[in-house]
């Protein structure tokens, strides 16, 4: 590594060239593997926070090459690649927990409604603030008044399938929304 003067970023020092690259430069050059290496890794959510680790990596990467022992390139794209399937692989253990979390928390309340004493209505929609009225309805009507599938889709006069939609969505957002509260909480420690 050599120090630009005047600057403080560093730059690799390129063997071919005989010249200082700045990360920019290298950025914009090795962008292309890190796509790549994402597309391997058959990353298709969080595609910019993917993006993000490939590049701290590259400048990880950067600091820490040393000539002797090979190619950037190759050094590169595993540290890259190293880093990503770490990333992947906390995620995992992050989804799990938070869903066996879920699981022991809810103790089938979602599944089986009819159970359980019904909440209160504003209590309940409290936690339907990012819901769209159909999925609110479905939460009313599932929940507090503990109607099945079919008998929500007859009293809104729709197809059960358009009712599965909406308790689809309705499920996928809350459990974002708790996800994103626990993230929240456990950053609060």
């Amino acid at each position: 590594m050599v120090k630009i003067p005047g600057n403080t970023r560093k730059a690799r020092f390129s063997e071919r060239e005989g010249k200082m690259e700045p990360f920019e430069q290298l950025s914009k050059k090795y962008s292309p593997m890190i796509h790549s290496i994402m597309n391997q890794l058959h990353i298709y959510k969080n595609k910019h926070e993917f993006y993000q680790i490939g590049l701290i990596a590259l400048w990880e990467a950067q600091r820490n090459f040393q000539p002797e022992k090979g190619a950037f390139a190759s050094y590169a794209y595993s540290f890259m690649k190293g880093r990503m399937l770490t990333e992947l692989a906390n995620a995992k253990r992050w989804e799990e927990a938070t869903a066996a979390f879920l699981e022991e928390t809810n103790a089938g309340f979602l599944e089986s409604p009819k159970n359980h004493e019904p909440l209160e209505k504003e209590i309940l929609l409290s936690y339907c603030k990012t819901l769209t009225s159909k999925q609110k309805f479905w939460v009313v009507a599932a929940f507090y008044e503990g109607l099945t599938t079919k008998e929500i889709a007859a009293k809104a006069n729709v197809s059960e399938s358009a009712v599965k939609k909406w308790k689809k969505g309705a499920l996928e957002k809350l459990k974002q929304q708790l996800n994103h509260e626990a993230k929240t909480e456990i950053k609060d420690r």
